[in-house]
């Protein structure tokens, strides 16, 4: 879909809104439309690259699901989840739909006998939770996935509705749209320092010079969020780390595939429509290698330094092993971009900063920011028109002083 969004040059003196928003990537985006649909409150958003070339947004694998390990974020997958079934239709424009591409295949998680004891334990919360996922013994897994070895696995689950993936960039945009034609202001612009003023309001001074006021502020500015609240005295435990992903051909249609997480840490899932031939386009990932004499998972690695040796010598024979089709498979093309790590629980922080009034958070989302920006940002827009959204209780900051995480297990 064509960004049609007009995004103003820094103004000359002050700017007033009565939110600003930091950050036009999807979570800053979301807030803004639920705002306006919701509330009436036309915000105005500060984005330092309208192109989005490194955004998170922009970069990001798409895919939703419900089998994680704590009970808040299933919810918010359910009620995302929702949201996209009718994102054409609530985020139309002019009659133009836009194409959301949604697709409800599930994911699979495959199990060793060292992993099964934690597979029970989060299938149970995941049912007591009302989420369809199955549980598939060895043999019910091969019949229902002949192309799938079963090899090294002892059990599998799989989320047989409300999962899946869709078009991540789409959705950024279409959100992006729909706000503008709501009455939201996109400016191009970096903020460089926020100062609390009597009121409660807050002056928050542009790097182009241009100065901004505004009664609150939420703050969407993914990875590097804590440049931001460094300056007021609160760092926040959440830091860029690049995930590299990687897309390839293979010869073989692999009938009703989901987006199937191995015992490795590898992932892959479908993307896009039969090739020429019957073959398949797919998407795949993995952890990063762990170099001698360098840190593992090193904050703000490039997103140019792609590392083509870890497909070639960790994720294709991963991948031909568990599924022999992939054997013949044809890399085309990668790409890298940055999960916003929170590595205090790998859980969303969303709320007040503590100690300053009007000041809002949504960063941390440790790889699933993008399927829970619309119920994060309907939640965050209820905080800040003055209303309960207690869906996001659990994700406080205040847990972070209390030292009381709410670790999310499932990490991908």
């Amino acid at each position: 879909m064509r960004d049609s969004v007009q995004t103003a040059s820094p103004p000359a003196g002050t700017v007033t809104a009565p939110v600003l928003i930091v950050g036009g990537g999807v979570m800053g985006c979301a807030t803004a439309y639920f705002l306006a649909v919701g509330h009436g409150i036309a915000a105005t958003v500060v984005e330092r690259d309208p192109t989005y070339t490194q955004a998170s947004s922009a970069l990001s694998a798409s895919s939703i699901r419900q089998q994680f390990s704590t009970p808040v974020n299933m919810a918010l997958s359910r009620w995302s989840f929702d949201f996209l079934q009718r994102a054409p239709e609530l985020l139309a424009v002019g009659g133009d739909a836009p194409p959301i591409s949604l697709v409800e295949r599930g994911y699979l998680y495959l199990a060793s006998a060292n992993g099964l004891t934690a597979l029970q334990d989060q299938h149970r919360v995941q049912c007591a939770q009302g989420a369809d996922i199955r549980w598939l013994a060895p043999a019910a897994l091969a019949a229902q996935f002949p192309w799938l070895s079963t090899e090294g696995i002892a059990a599998a689950t799989w989320g047989a509705h409300g999962e899946g993936w869709f078009d991540g960039p789409a959705l950024h945009q279409a959100l992006r749209r729909k706000a503008a034609a709501l009455g939201v202001r996109f400016v191009h612009d970096e903020i460089a320092a926020l100062q609390p003023l009597p009121g409660p309001a807050w002056h928050l001074q542009g790097r182009s010079g241009a100065r901004y006021h505004a009664p609150q502020v939420v703050l969407a500015t993914g990875a590097h969020i804590s440049r931001l609240t460094h300056t007021l005295g609160v760092p926040l435990p959440v830091s860029a780390k690049k995930r590299d992903v990687f897309v390839f051909d293979a010869p073989a249609w692999l009938d009703g595939c989901p987006l199937v997480i191995d015992p490795s840490g590898l992932w892959f899932r479908p993307e896009g429509q039969p090739q020429p031939g019957g073959g398949q386009r797919f998407l795949c990932g993995l952890p990063p290698r762990t170099r001698p004499g360098q840190p593992a998972d090193p904050d703000d690695a490039p997103l140019h330094a792609i590392d083509h040796g870890l497909f070639d010598d960790v994720a294709w024979p991963a991948l031909a092993a568990r599924v022999p089709a992939f054997e013949a498979l044809r890399l085309r093309s990668a790409w890298a971009g940055y999960y916003e790590m929170n590595t205090f629980d790998h859980n969303g922080l969303v709320g007040p900063l503590p100690g300053h009034e009007h000041l809002w958070v949504a960063a941390g989302f440790s790889g699933h920011g993008m399927q829970h920006a619309p119920a994060i940002g309907h939640a965050l827009a209820r905080l800040v028109a003055g209303q309960p959204a207690p869906e996001v209780a659990a994700l406080a900051l205040e847990r972070i002083a209390r030292n009381e995480p709410i670790v999310e297990k499932n990490v991908i």
